[in-house]
């Protein structure tokens, strides 16, 4: 028998979500897995529900009254529905990470921004604190642009250098899963290639589902893809195949540049 390339294990699954501002549907019944160690783009045109799909994933959306969530996200291995109402939510974001569109450091140090979650966590050895602080900006690909200026505003640092600081501090406290919501869309170029090369290494660490307008980027680092529009999931599958060979007529319209 020829070998059989292996299925990669699920780390979350979305199961019927749908999503809902007030009386406002704006993500409709959506069933998609998320795989352990993979990175999933979410694409589609502005205002199809991606950047709201992907704040259900650590419940951003609990913030604000009058949001209501139907269906199930499941993480596993454990098998739990992070919807549920006995789940507390900010123990949801301490497992499931979020870097948002724009840099947005806090007002603080390097280290203290990349030291917050810990001290949130109850985390008071400060040895240990200042070992994962320094571990986690390693991962961002930041230590050694940073490491002699610790005790600095992280509001001087440049736009690609604050968005590295985001992702440290993010990474800081072990999440499973680490979401990126058009973490590029702000930066230059380089800096731009600095957080793909960046999301390509942490893969192997940190499961990751990232938001994207641009088409090439989704293209280059993703494992899995999926399109959305109008709210719905289109479709889903591996990048390769989305990009050349869609299944829906309007996957390829899109991806054709035909609407947008």
């Amino acid at each position: 028998m020829p070998n059989q390339i292996p299925v990669p294990q699920k780390r979350a699954e979305l199961k019927n979500l749908s999503f809902f501002y007030g009386d406002k549907q704006i993500v409709r019944n959506v069933t998609m897995p998320v795989y352990d160690g993979k990175v999933t783009a979410l694409i589609g045109p502005s205002g199809c529900g991606k950047t709201t799909m992907l704040r259900c994933l650590n419940r951003m959306h609990d913030l604000y009254p009058g949001n209501r969530y139907e269906g199930e996200i499941r993480i596993y291995p454990e098998d739990t529905n992070i919807l549920g109402r006995d789940i507390d939510p900010i123990e949801v974001r301490m497992r499931i990470g979020m870097v948002f569109q724009k840099p947005n450091p806090f007002p603080k140090t390097i280290f203290e921004n990349v030291a917050y979650g810990l001290k949130v966590r109850g985390k008071k050895n400060r040895m240990r604190i200042e070992d994962r602080v320094e571990e986690a900006l390693k991962q961002a690909g930041l230590w050694e642009e940073v490491k002699d200026r610790l005790k600095t505003s992280a509001l001087a640092l440049s736009g690609g250098q604050q968005q590295r600081l985001c992702i440290a501090r993010t990474l800081a406290t072990d999440p499973e899963i680490v979401l990126l919501d058009e973490p590029t869309s702000a930066l230059d170029p380089i800096s731009t290639a600095h957080i793909e090369e960046l999301i390509l290494k942490l893969k192997s660490q940190v499961t990751i589902v990232i938001v994207t307008h641009n088409l090439h980027q989704a293209a280059r680092i993703s494992d899995r893809t999926g399109f959305m529009y109008f709210g719905e999931l289109v479709e889903f599958g591996e990048t390769s195949q989305i990009f050349t060979k869609p299944k829906d007529t309007r996957t390829e319209n899109y991806i054709t540049g035909r609407f947008g």
